[in-house]
C-alpha cells in the first residue's frame, strides 16, 4: 500500500472515531491549491534544460501552510499530496498553527553543479513567489535540498517582497535560522521515546536500541539515546550495518563515519546483514530511514517491544496489525518525528519577532510541546479506545476539523 493509501485510509479511520460529516471529511482530504510549474535554466555548458517544480498546499485552516521541499528524481505527485496531507495532520497533532503542503522538483541533485542547483532554485522560487509567503506558506529542506538552499529562496523572495526571513525554515543560522534545529527531529524523537516510555515506568537508560537510518536524524537520536544511558546495539544506514551487544560507542561511529563516509570497517562493532537489522533482538526499534521498511514479510519476526516512527510511513498497514497482535507498541511517525516541524515554527516565530532564542531555550520549548502532545493523544486513545496511530491521527483532524468548522466552511 503506497503512502497516499495508508494516509487516506488512517484518515478515514480517525473521520469514522470522529463521526465526521461525510461532507467535511471528503472537504478535509482535497488539497487547497496544487501548484505545478516548468523550470527552464541554461546548463553550465550553455544547453537549457526543463524540470517541472510543484506545490502541493492541502489546508490552511489552523495557520499558513507548512512543509518541506524535495530535489529528487522521482518526485510523485500521489506521494507529495500524501505527505502534504501528512503534515496537516502532524502540525495539528503538535499543537502549532499551521497546516500542510510539501513540495518539489523533478531532478537529481547529484547530477546538477552547485550553480545549476542555484539557477533551479531561483527559478522555481520565480515561478511560486507569490503563492507562497510568511502568511500563506512556509516551505523547509526535505529530501535533496539543505539550508543552501533555503537561503537561495529566501533571497529571490525578497527581490519581489523585501526583506523576508520568515517565509522559510531550515534557514543556515547566519540568515535567521534557529539554534537546535539541526538536531530537532532527533531531539524530538528522544523526547518522544522519554514519554512514551516513562508510561511504561522504564527510561532510556539500560535498555537497548537499533536504529535504522544514520543520516541526519538517525545519528542525532543515536548521539542522544548514547548520552543517557541507552545502550545503541545496531545501526545501519545505505553503506551498510554494524552490531554490537554490548553498545556501540556513539561518538566513534559518528568520527568513523565522517572520516569514511561509511558505516563498513568500524573497529567498534561486528558488521552484519542490514536486512536483518529491523528483526534484531532489543527493546526499541527506530526506523529512521525510508518509508514502507515493516511490512507483511518481516513484521512477523520483528523482537522489539516499542518501535518509534521517526521516518515519515516506516509501517505498512498489513505490518501494523500483525505488530499489534503481538503486542508491540508503536509510536506513530505523526507524533513521534514532529520535532523537525517543531523547531521550524519556533525559528518562524523568532524571525517574525526579530528576537532570536539561545538553543536552551529552544530544546525545552521542544520538550514541553513533545510532552504536552503525547500526553493530548493518550487522552485521545482513551476517549476512543484506541491504540497510538488512530490516537494521534483523530487528535490531529479533530482539531482541523474543528478549526474547519469555527471558520464556516459551507458559506
Amino acid at each position: 500500500m503506497n503512502a497516499l493509501a495508508a494516509t487516506n485510509r488512517n484518515f478515514r479511520l480517525a473521520s469514522r472515531l470522529l463521526g465526521l460529516d461525510s461532507k467535511l471529511e471528503k472537504s478535509l482530504l482535497i488539497p487547497f491549491r496544487e501548484i505545478k510549474v516548468e523550470c527552464t535554466i541554461p546548463k553550465d555548458d550553455g544547453t537549457l534544460v526543463s524540470y517541472v517544480g510543484f506545490r502541493i498546499q492541502h489546508d490552511n485552516a489552523r495557520g499558513p501552510m507548512k512543509g518541506g521541499i524535495r530535489y529528487h528524481p522521482e518526485v510523485d505527485p500521489d506521494e507529495v499530496n500524501a505527505l502534504a496531507q501528512l503534515m496537516t495532520w502532524k502540525t495539528a497533532v503538535a499543537d502549532i498553527p499551521y497546516g500542510g503542503a510539501k513540495g518539489g522538483i523533478g531532478c537529481s541533485p547529484r547530477d546538477l553543479s552547485k550553480s545549476e542547483l542555484e539557477r533551479l532554485t531561483r527559478v522555481f522560487t520565480q515561478k511560486i513567489h507569490d503563492l507562497i509567503g510568511i502568511h500563506t506558506d512556509v516551505p523547509a529542506p526535505d529530501m535533496g535540498t539543505n539550508s543552501q538552499t533555503m537561503a537561495w529562496i529566501l533571497d529571490e523572495y525578497s527581490k519581489f517582497h523585501g526583506h523576508s526571513p520568515a517565509v522559510v525554515t531550515g534557514k543556515p543560522i547566519d540568515l535567521g535560522g534557529s539554534l537546535g534545529r539541526e538536531a530537532a527531529t532527533g531531539r524530538g524523537v528522544v523526547y518522544a521515546t522519554e514519554a512514551l516510555l516513562a508510561e511504561y515506568g522504564k527510561s532510556i537508560e539500560g535498555l537497548t536500541f537499533v536504529i535504522q537510518g544514520f543520516g541526519n536524524v538517525g545519528s542525532w537520536a543515536a548521539k542522544l539515546i548514547h548520552e543517557r544511558g541507552g545502550k545503541v546495539i545496531a545501526v545501519s544506514d545505505i553503506t551498510g550495518a554494524v552490531k554490537n551487544p554490548n553498545g556501540i560507542d556513539i561518538p566513534e561511529l559518528l568520527k568513523h563515519k565522517e572520516v569514511t563516509r561509511s558505516l563498513k570497517s568500524f573497529s567498534g562493532g561486528d558488521s552484519m546483514d542490514p536486512n536483518e537489522l529491523l528483526v534484531h533482538e532489543c527493546d526499541v526499534l527506530v526506523p529512521c530511514a525510508l518509508g514502507g521498511v515493516l511490512n507483511r514479510e518481516n513484521a512477523a519476526d520483528v523482537k522489539a517491544k516499542f518501535i518509534i516512527e521517526a521516518a515519515n510511513h516506516p509501517t505498512d498497514p498489513e505490518a501494523d496489525e500483525i505488530l499489534s497482535k503481538k503486542g508491540i507498541i508503536i509510536l506513530p511517525d505523526i507524533y513521534a518525528n514532529a520535532g523537525g516541524v517543531t523547531v521550524s515554527y519556533f525559528e518562524w516565530v523568532q524571525n517574525i519577532q526579530g528576537f532570536m532564542w539561545d538553543e536552551e531555550k529552544v530544546n525545552k520549548e521542544l520538550k514541553r510541546y513533545m510532552t504536552q502532545a503525547f500526553h493530548n493523544i493518550k487522552n485521545m486513545c482513551k476517549t476512543h479506545n484506541c491504540n497510538l496511530r488512530m490516537g494521534a491521527f483523530t487528535l490531529g483532524v479533530n482539531r482541523v476539523a474543528r478549526a474547519t468548522l469555527l471558520r464556516g466552511w459551507e458559506a
